[in-house]
Formats: structure tokens, sequence, C-alpha cells
């Protein structure tokens, strides 16, 4: 049996009545008996009882395992639901595959250290989704981490965005809801491709970083970087001028084994001040001399092509197969704050991907591989792809 995928969406305001409406769609897309894998988002008053929607969920589908997160925003069945009540739920069925659940969390120490458990191995794996609540959960340690000790595979999430009632952060994990760490799964015997989509466009000529250390840059192509900056800013044609008043940003190059750099191979942050007396540059990410570096700029159209794109890259892959379906993690600043209406993301998926049923979340931010490592973006689509 190959991998099968089904979806659905209520907007139910109550727990039970929504968590049964949104699981039942989902089983009937399935159409088969048994449940390997179900990934449930909820939003609004649900996050009052989040275990009624655990049991609902439980009660429809019987499934292996389950993991999900209460969130600002969820998408599922074809909809995207920014704000208000709502239950999302992804079922899949995994043919000769396995997936195997986890509650991680990080341990206090002494000395300001912190000890990773339960988290899975994720070596030999065939991909991996992780979910984490930000405030208990660093989850920027934990992919470096993981950058080094575990070779590379397709890994995606989200932060939790949703907070119970009770201000709680609800993440799901088999049949217990928990308020902290991060639930995740990993998978065995399962095709899946990871593709990220930053929502942001490349401008201006690429600059190598010739001074600079931490998260410091002192010397873009041999001048004080804010003196470089200002001079490829007043430079730019006109239309890429246009862009920079939507917020600048910067994209460094990670995996420089690359004769020429397109859009999905920057890792894109944000400037963080500059000091006019040094002319140096402040950046949200940690920087070497010999890096090559792009300006970017934050763009509806471009960060629409740019995902549609990146999934038509994953659908080349799979050769003419079609998808099972996606996870979607869409930044909470994506939708109707960056194109002006709802469901644009999900509409992409689903007509990049021939229509297969995708389910995920608003996020606080998102999970994905860029050139080698593993990072938490913004204003990111990150997708897993099923074969």
């Amino acid at each position: 049996m190959s991998v099968r995928i089904g979806t659905g969406l209520s907007r139910l305001g109550q727990p039970r009545a929504a968590a049964l409406d949104a699981a039942s769609a989902a089983a009937a897309e399935l159409g088969v008996a048994r449940c390997d894998l179900a990934v449930v988002f909820a939003s609004g008053t649900v996050l009052g009882a989040p275990e009624l929607v655990l049991e609902a969920v439980h009660e429809i589908l019987q499934p292996d395992g389950v993991i999900g997160c209460g969130a600002g925003g969820v998408i599922g069945h074809g909809q995207e639901v920014e704000d208000g009540t709502a239950v999302s739920v992804w079922a899949a069925t995994l043919g000769d595959g396995t997936a195997t659940t986890f509650h991680a969390a990080v341990e206090e120490l002494e000395a300001g250290t912190g000890a990773l458990t339960g988290m899975a191995d994720l070596t030999g794996a065939d991909g991996a989704i992780l979910i984490a609540e930000p405030e208990t959960f660093p989850t920027d340690a934990v992919l470096r981490f993981l950058s080094e000790s575990t070779p590379m595979l397709p890994l995606i999430g989200g932060l939790a965005s949703g907070r119970s009632l009770d201000d709680e952060a609800v993440l799901f994990i088999d049949e217990r809801v928990v308020t902290d760490g991060a639930v995740g799964v990993r998978l065995d015997g399962v095709e899946m491709l990871p593709a990220v989509s930053q929502g942001a466009a490349p401008i201006g000529p690429e600059l190598t970083i010739t001074a600079g250390e931490g998260r410091v840059i002192g010397e873009l192509a041999g001048k004080p970087a804010l003196e470089k900056l200002r001079d490829t800013i007043e430079e730019l044609p006109p239309e890429e001028l246009q862009l920079v008043q939507g917020g600048l940003l910067m994209g460094i190059v990670v995996d420089a084994n690359k004769p020429d750099y397109l859009q999905g191979d920057f890792l894109v942050r944000g400037l963080l001040g500059a000091d006019p007396d040094t002319g140096q540059v402040a950046l949200a990410a940690d920087i070497h001399p010999g890096q090559v570096v792009r300006l970017h700029a934050r763009d509806a159209e471009s960060a629409g092509r740019d995902l549609r794109e990146a999934l038509s890259i994953r659908m080349t892959a799979l050769g003419g197969r079609t998808p099972a379906g996606a996870l979607l993690f869409a930044c909470n600043g994506r939708g109707r704050g960056m194109f002006g209406r709802e469901g644009h993301d999900v509409e992409a998926v689903s007509e990049s991907l021939a229509g297969a049923p995708a389910a995920g979340f608003f996020a606080a931010g998102e999970i994905g591989p860029v050139g080698g490592g593993y990072f938490l973006h913004s204003f990111t689509a990150t997708v897993a792809v099923f074969a």
C-alpha cells in the first residue's frame, strides 16, 4: 500500500464537535481503515478544552500516533482560517513506512547549560516533522545542534502560535496535551520532500563580507558595510528601489560550493541596526569573512512566485508520480498581511501539487533546511511534500 493522506477542517465552535467534524472529513478523504499518523491544529475557543479535541480525533481515526499544536490560525481542506475558531486534521496511512512520535524538552543544568531529552534519534530517518513551543524550547540552538550532529534529512515544522484560554501553550502528542518543549515525528520508509519559500526578493548585486565577526559586518567588498549598503541602494533600478520601502533584509549564502546562487540559496535574515561612526551593520545571524550576501526585500509577488517554483521543483523530483499530500507551515505574517487575502498559500500548494490534500497552520516561526543546515525562518512558507 502506498502513502495516502486525507484532510478535514471545521469551524464549529465546540471543541468536541469541531474535532469530530474535521476528523470525519479527513477519514472520508483517507478512505482506508488504518491511520498511522494524525497531525492536528486548533485555534480559537476550542483551545479552552484541547483534551476534548484530542479525544474526538482518536475516536474517529484511532491513529497510531498524533502530533500537533494550538495555533493562531489553521490551514486545511483548501482553506485558511487566520483568526477565529477552527480545527484542522491531517491523517495519513504510510503504507510500508513507519512514524515514531516524540516529545522533546531541554532540561536546565548548572552553569546555564541545558540537556536535550526525549528527542528521537534522527540518524537514518527519511524525514521528520518538529513543532515547538517558542518560550520553553530553544529551537534555534536545537536546530544548530542537529545540523552539526545529524546527517541532513528533510526536517520541516514550525513554532506553535496559539494558547489556551488559560494562556498556556497547547501541544498534542499521542493521547496527551502538553504545554512545553516540542513534539515531533520521525518518518522511516516514507519519501518526504522539503520546500522552503522565504518570501523575499533578491535585489542588487552579490557582495562579499571582507571583515566582521559574530553578528556584526565590518566591511562589504572592502568598504565599511554601511557605506557599501548605501551605495548599493542608491544604484538600484526604480523597480527594486520601490521594494525597499517594504523592509530591507539580507540574504546569506550558506552553501558556497555552487557556481551561481539562486533565490532559494540565501538564508534571509533581518538587519538589526547600524553604527554611523564605525560603519558596522548588525545582522540577525552569525557571519564570517568570505561569505557572500545580497540584499533582499519583502515582496508578495516574489513570495508567491518563489513558493510555486519551489513546489514545481519537488513535482519534477517526483518524476511524474502524484503527490499523496502535504503539510504547510506558513508564517503568521503571510496570509492577508502579505497577500491582501486569505487562501494564497494553500491555493498555491493545491495548484502546484495537482490538487493533493494539504493542511497546516500559521506559525510563529517556520523550520526548514537551507544550504545544508536546519534553520528557523520568518515570513516563510515551509512545506513537506509526501510522495
